[in-house]
């Protein structure tokens, strides 16, 4: 994944962090809790949390995003760190996270964190992409490569996406109870009524982008626009197929 643009994520996907104060609700943050937020991107949400009177720290390997979360909210306690092997002086109450998990492959080693992470009885509250989620996206860009004659070996998964059963195994064997899950398709009319595809692909995309000569990048996105059009362009306006997985699970002990 090449390195996060920051203002374009908070410019033309906010629906990303839009959709995240819905799983806020479900984390149900009370005052003088202690709660992490792994993966808090430019800190909308760490703020939503704080809001509500909780101790938050926010999350992400990203230096860029965590740049300028702390420049819109200096007041809240941003780190950059690896979710794989995250360490804290303190355990948490609860550990939360929207639209992030999906970006780590190494997913037990995550779950082991985020379980060493909680204190005994603290809830781990999440949503992120699931099995089949952006699943016309994906397809439209491996024809757009396989037109340019770019072979999409090593590319895919691009993201890692499972199914219920499977991340509330993972779950379980941590140490995790897994209290309710649920799989939420949730289709998204992206920002920009002509870009809006071409955005998605540059924001969350990146690394394909990464393997296509600067020549040919204009046209593997006008392929990955007409491969799309069809299903997701509609209304005047460019979709997203979003499948999401919201778990809840307490942390046994």
């Amino acid at each position: 994944m090449s390195a996060w643009n920051a203002t374009l994520y908070d410019t033309k996907h906010a629906y990303v962090f839009g959709y995240g104060r819905e799983v806020v609700d479900t984390l149900d943050p009370k005052p003088g809790e202690r709660i992490l937020d792994l993966g808090c991107g430019t800190g909308h949400l760490t703020h939503e949390i704080a809001s509500r009177g909780a101790k938050v720290v926010g999350m992400d390997n990203s230096a860029e995003m965590i740049a300028q979360a702390r420049a819109k909210y200096p007041a809240l306690d941003f780190r950059i760190a690896d979710a794989r092997v995250m360490q804290f002086d303190e355990p948490f109450d609860a550990v939360f996270s929207n639209a992030a998990l999906h970006w780590i492959h190494e997913a037990g080693d995550v779950v082991r964190s985020i379980a060493a992470a909680l204190e005994p009885g603290g809830r781990f509250v999440a949503e992120f992409g699931g099995e089949g989620n952006v699943a016309i996206i994906q397809a439209g860009i491996r024809k757009a490569l396989d037109t340019l004659g770019i072979d999409s070996f090593g590319i895919f998964p691009i993201w890692y996406f499972p199914g219920i059963a499977e991340y509330s195994q993972l779950l379980d064997a941590n140490g995790l109870e897994v209290l309710w899950a649920a799989m939420i398709p949730r289709d998204v009319q992206l920002d920009d009524p002509e870009t809006g595809l071409r955005d998605w692909i540059r924001m969350f995309a990146g690394n394909v982008l990464q393997v296509i000569p600067e020549q040919n990048v204009k046209e593997f996105l006008a392929h990955a626009e007409t491969y799309c059009r069809v299903q997701l362009y509609r209304d005047g306006a460019w979709h997203a197929d979003y499948r999401r997985i919201r778990v809840i699970a307490r942390k046994r002990g």
